[in-house]
């Protein structure tokens, strides 16, 4: 499945392109596009800032004009944290990317373009898109970071693209214990806590009923019921007491 495409428009700092292309590394986003980085291109230390993102900083292209970089795109969404007077579809970016992974699904071209760190986009850049893209940010400091821009559209990106899996489930990777490994358990159990005296002989088979219960909600897997026999054991060679 493709992408969309980034821009940046007259970047000026080199950590701020080198954070950028990190945030689109690790959202599957790979297609770089730079109009008229300030001090040119390479930039000493963008690199550094990208942490390990080279694909995207390596297949980057620099452009002189904002019509230059978006003239092969069917739809180009703005970024922007202020009103601008224009009468365009307002997105935020769950709503952007949906409708952006739809368009590439169709095979459309689509890119989102965001401004220089300290002023935006202007006015006339804005004019350019489809569609204003702007962040759920607070009234009383809307201003994002050029690289944090990107990393929430680019986390959008893969929710609606059907790709925002977990990268690990936490799922045990021990099968869940066996009736013959759960008796052989409540034994070893039974045994000790007889031989610590834990109850008195008329109340054994209440409790330990109990305590079968007990562990029967705990769901234990094989491993859980080695470790546990293991302790036991332990306890046992003791004679139930803590070492010194």
């Amino acid at each position: 499945m493709g992408a969309p495409v980034v821009v940046l428009v007259e970047p000026q700092l080199a950590e701020n392109i080198g954070m950028a292309a990190r945030a689109m590394a690790n959202f599957g986003l790979s297609e770089l596009r730079l109009v008229a980085p300030k001090n040119g291109w390479p930039k000493k230390g963008v690199r550094e800032a990208a942490s390990g993102a080279t694909h995207v900083l390596d297949g980057a292209t620099v452009h002189a004009t904002v019509a230059e970089a978006i003239a092969d795109l069917n739809v180009l969404l703005a970024t922007t944290a202020r009103e601008r007077g224009q009468m365009k579809r307002v997105l935020l970016p769950d709503a952007a990317m949906a409708q952006a992974a739809e368009g590439i699904g169709r095979g459309e071209r689509i890119g989102v373009m965001f401004g220089r760190e300290r002023i935006g986009l202007t006015n006339d850049e804005v004019s350019l898109a489809d569609a204003v893209v702007t962040f759920p940010v607070t009234d009383a400091f809307p201003s994002l970071n050029l690289a944090q821009a990107v990393l929430l559209v680019g986390y959008e990106w893969r929710r609606a693209a059907g790709l925002a899996l977990p990268r690990f489930t936490g799922e045990t990777r021990s099968p869940p214990a066996t009736r013959e490994a759960m008796l052989a358990l409540f034994g070893t159990l039974e045994t000790a806590l007889a031989g610590a005296g834990f109850y008195p002989p008329e109340k054994r088979e209440i409790i330990a009923r109990n305590m079968r219960d007990m562990l029967h909600r705990m769901v234990l897997t094989e491993q859980d019921v080695r470790t546990f026999r293991g302790a036991l054991r332990a306890l046992e060679r003791k004679g139930g007491r803590p070492p010194p």
